[in-house]
C-alpha cells in the first residue's frame, strides 16, 4: 500500500453483476481499492466471471443468488487469504443472501444489502425490521471480536431528513421510516461511525436516484448506501467520497459507488 494513497474501501450496488459487469471492471480498473463491495449481484456464484475481475489482481468471496439479492467481497490478492468469512447472519436462519463478512489481518469487513422494505404495511417491513435487529444482535459480538470494524453497503435507509431529497414527500415512509432510522441510530450507538457525514455534513449528498422522472439528472435521490467505520478506525480515515459519475453511465444501476481511504500503518496492510 502506497502511503500516500492509503487504503481504499468501496461499496456499490450494482443492481445485477450480470449487466454492469463491464462497469465494475472499467471502475476497479480507474480507482484500484484494495476492497470492494457488491450489492444485488442477482447471479449464482458459479454465473459470476470471477475470471474477469481476477485477471486484474482481485480476488472474489461471493454469497450470490439467482435474481434477487446476492452480495461480494472484491479485493486485492495482495492482501492474502482472508480469515472468518461469514456469509450470512448466524442463527437467523435466512435464505435470501445478504451478507459477506472476511478479516484482513485485523481488519474486519461487513458487507450487507438491506431488504428494501417495499411499504411499512407489508410483510417485507416486518422482515425488514426482524433482519435489522439480527443484523444488530451480531453486531454487538462482531465489534467486541474485531475492533477495526466496517460496515459498508446498501442499507437501505436513509438516516435523517438530510438524506432525502424531498423529506415531505418521504416522511414516515419506508426507508424514511422512524422505525428503521432508529436501527440506524442504534449502530451508531455501537460506535461505528457514519464516515461519509463526516466528509460531508450537508443536505444533496445522495447514493440513489430513482431511474424515473429524471431522478439522477434532477438530483432526487436519497443517501442510502453507507461506510460505517468502528471508533478506532475513524481517525484513520482521511477521505470519504461519492463517486457519482458511474450513475451517469449508460445502462447504469440505480445507486453509485461510495469509496473511503484509510491510513492503516500495520505492514500487513501495506
Amino acid at each position: 500500500m502506497n502511503e500516500a494513497t492509503g487504503l481504499k474501501i468501496a461499496t456499490w450496488n450494482v443492481n445485477s453483476l450480470n449487466v454492469r459487469l463491464p462497469q465494475v471492471l472499467d471502475w476497479l480498473t480507474h480507482h484500484r481499492p484494495a476492497i470492494l463491495g457488491l450489492q444485488e449481484l442477482k447471479q449464482v456464484n458459479e454465473a459470476v466471471n470471477s475470471a474477469a475481475i481476477e485477471a486484474l489482481g482481485y480476488r472474489v468471496i461471493l454469497n450470490g443468488q439467482k435474481t434477487y439479492n446476492g452480495v461480494a467481497l472484491i479485493y486485492q490478492s495482495a492482501l492474502g487469504e482472508p480469515q472468518d468469512i461469514v456469509y450470512d447472519i448466524p442463527g437467523l436462519g435466512d435464505m435470501q443472501r445478504r451478507v459477506v463478512a472476511a478479516a484482513f489481518g485485523d481488519l474486519r469487513i461487513i458487507n450487507i444489502y438491506v431488504v428494501n422494505g417495499e411499504s411499512t404495511e407489508s410483510e417485507k417491513f416486518e422482515y425488514k425490521l426482524t433482519w435489522l435487529a439480527a443484523f444488530h444482535a451480531w453486531l454487538v459480538a462482531e465489534i467486541i471480536r474485531y475492533p477495526k470494524l466496517i460496515v459498508l453497503g446498501d442499507f437501505n435507509i436513509a438516516p435523517t431528513d438530510d438524506d432525502v431529497y424531498d423529506p415531505k414527500k418521504f416522511q414516515g415512509q419506508v426507508l424514511c421510516s422512524d422505525r428503521e432510522r432508529a436501527f440506524f441510530t442504534g449502530f451508531l450507538d455501537l460506535g461505528l461511525v457514519d464516515t461519509l457525514r463526516r466528509f460531508e455534513p450537508g443536505a444533496g449528498c445522495y447514493t440513489w436516484w430513482d431511474y424515473r422522472g429524471g431522478g439522477f439528472r434532477r438530483n432526487h435521490g436519497l443517501r442510502i448506501d453507507h461506510l460505517l467505520t468502528s471508533e478506532p478506525l475513524a481517525p484513520n480515515v482521511t477521505a470519504c467520497v461519492v463517486d457519482s459519475e458511474p450513475r451517469g453511465w449508460e445502462r447504469p444501476s440505480d445507486h453509485t459507488p461510495v469509496m473511503l481511504t484509510l491510513q492503516i500503518p500495520d505492514s500487513r496492510h501495506e
